[in-house]
């Protein structure tokens, strides 16, 4: 068992992403702390997480292991293509006047399935999916869109993994977009500086997470 006494709770955006940096970097190094996700008693009363993660459903992206956290450090909204909508929105403002937390990280990943169906979906138009998928085919739809155009525009054979990895990062920011501006609380506090909000994509091959630019 890993006895390091335990560090001080990051308090900004900044160091909270720090400690994510560098926790991936020792899941990539296999250099996992081995206590992470042993059951704390202490989390039974209250919880404290220092980071907000949206990230998919996906099951090959489990956040506090990719992250090397332990249970009760990170608040975790997972949906099929780390879309945003009214519920998730609702979940990031509670756990930033809850807890304080300063950091919000969207994590999209490679391969991601749901946006694979939303390129599908543009590129045969007569694909069929239940109402249920189609309403997360369709938030999805406006950060690939113009990807899809664009390349179809040349007049060129599409290159549809392409269009897909390209359209997993303009998803990312189209999400990080939208809790920058779809939330007078978020916004407010991004631009006081109180709240950093960024975005990120996670290799499932190599286990890296990249933090994207603004």
């Amino acid at each position: 068992m890993n006895s390091k006494p335990l560090l001080p709770r990051p308090i900004t955006g900044e160091e909270a992403l720090r400690w994510l940096k560098k926790g991936n970097q020792r899941y990539v190094k296999n250099l996992l702390e081995s206590d992470k996700l042993e059951n704390n008693l202490n989390l039974v009363e209250e919880q404290d997480p220092f980071a907000i993660i949206l990230g998919c459903s996906d099951a090959r992206v489990p956040v506090e292991i990719i992250f090397d956290q332990g249970l009760g450090d990170l608040f975790v909204i997972r949906v099929a293509g780390n879309i945003v909508a009214p519920s998730q929105i609702g979940s990031i403002e509670f756990a930033v006047e809850k807890f304080g937390t300063r950091l919000v990280v969207v994590l999209g990943h490679s391969n991601c399935g749901a946006v694979t169906a939303c390129v599908d979906a543009l590129i045969n138009p007569e694909k069929y999916y239940t109402p249920n998928l189609q309403s997360i085919v369709d938030r999805i739809r406006p950060s690939v869109y113009n990807l899809h155009e664009l390349a179809t525009a040349t007049g060129v054979d599409i290159d549809a993994q392409e269009l897909v990895d390209r359209s997993i990062s303009a998803n990312v920011r189209m999400s990080v977009s939208q809790l920058k501006h779809g939330s007078r609380l978020l916004e407010d506090m991004y631009r006081s500086g109180e709240l950093l909000i960024v975005g990120a994509e996670y290799d499932i091959t190599t286990g890296v997470v990249e933090f994207l630019e603004d």
